[in-house]
């Protein structure tokens, strides 16, 4: 498909070692072993066993207790992913070239769609991490205490700490790489664009999350059992309400930013601290008193994540051990094989945070049961 090959993306495919107009048709398939590196395939294994998982434990949790909130968060968030993704990888297709230039570009991986532009380690990300964000704050009770909205802000913090692990060691390993000329991707964070450390890492899951709470959680919550039909329509629904949410929540730092790349990146890490302030006093509050025993009990365990957020986390962190000698030797942000460095201490942050959410659920009481809907079904 070498006439979708724009300039921008034919040089950034160059840069990680593979030809634009070569790549394969809608599906190619790879020996693991002739990747660019072997992080790629560790990466892609773990990501995609994690989310295949997360998909066999909503199923389970909707046969044996007619909660279909985890089913619909994980198809939801593949919804998204297919409303955003193509666009960015295809805009003269979609008739947005002369707004929007090719922002990245993956490396090819051992499964790949679209002509090399989406790994399936990609599509497998977005419902795994929203699963292991959601499911943590569920677990925690603060939707039922706080409300759609407090429990969403505090699903994009979690998520966001997960994520950004991910983000700043991805271009170094050259699992992906960021287009430096595209002024959306402006202002950067030493490897990383502001944008995607808030937008992508935080705004999007706390959209979804919302979205997913205030169609089909809170009512099943409340003891509310839904159809098939009406399961499929509100995932629809979902998918697109969590899109334009992720429009109108960056919206301030977008208008504010015309007045230049730093009142943009000031902006887009004010909203991000507010987030963080709310997330950190709530769920720092509620551990505390469901400790305590002052907190009403969750109703809500979710094993699958306890486990596989500790998986996760082993496992980037041996990435990172296994990256710090080429980021400790590197010069002016790059590498000596040509890398772009992460943030380092922001990581280690992040770490903290993650680690400290998964741990909050394993250190408060257990719930004596998960409460199954009764209600008749709705459409």
């Amino acid at each position: 498909m070498a006439e979708l090959c724009s300039p921008t993306f034919a040089d950034l495919a160059e840069r990680l070692g593979f030809s634009c107009a070569e790549a394969g048709g809608l599906v190619e398939f790879r020996n693991p072993a002739d990747l660019e590196n072997w992080t790629l395939p560790v990466l892609e294994l773990t990501i995609t066993v994690g989310a295949v998982l997360a998909l066999i434990y909503a199923i389970v949790r909707l046969r044996r207790h007619g909660d279909p909130t985890n089913l619909v968060l994980w198809f939801g968030a593949c919804a998204y992913l297919f409303i955003i993704e193509p666009p960015l990888y295809f805009p003269a297709a979609f008739g947005i070239e002369e707004h929007v230039d090719t922002m990245f570009a993956h490396n090819v991986f051992t499964v790949d769609f679209l002509w090399g532009r989406l790994p399936l380690y990609i599509i497998a990300i977005y419902p795994l991490m929203a699963t292991m964000a959601f499911g943590i704050v569920r677990m925690l009770g603060i939707f039922r205490r706080y409300g759609v909205l407090v429990g969403a802000v505090c699903v994009g913090f979690v998520h966001h700490a997960f994520y950004e692990i991910f983000d700043h060691i991805g271009p170094q390993l050259r699992w992906w790489e960021w287009s430096l000329d595209n002024p959306i991707n402006q202002p950067m964070f030493d490897s990383v664009p502001v944008g995607s450390v808030v937008v992508f890492a935080a705004l999007w899951p706390m959209s979804l999350a919302f979205c997913v709470q205030y169609f089909v959680g809170r009512h099943v919550d409340a003891g509310t059992h839904f159809s098939g039909l009406a399961l499929t329509w509100r995932t629809v629904v979902i998918g697109l309400a969590a899109s334009v949410g992720t429009f109108l929540l960056p919206l301030p730092a977008t208008v504010l930013g015309l007045a230049g790349d730093t009142v943009r990146g000031v902006v887009y890490l004010l909203e991000l601290a507010v987030m963080a302030v709310v997330a950190t006093l709530v769920m720092t509050r509620q551990w505390r008193q469901l400790r305590a025993g002052t907190a009403d009990d969750p109703g809500y365990v979710d094993r699958f994540v306890k486990i596989f957020a500790s998986v996760y986390l082993v496992v980037f962190a041996f990435l990172w051990l296994t990256a710090l000698p080429d980021y400790f030797t590197a010069v002016d942000g790059v590498t000596g094989n040509g890398d772009p460095i992460g943030n380092l201490w922001y990581t280690l942050a992040c770490f903290v945070v993650a680690i400290l959410s998964v741990v909050a659920t394993v250190t408060v009481p257990q719930p004596v049961g998960a409460q199954a809907p009764a209600k008749e079904p709705t459409a």
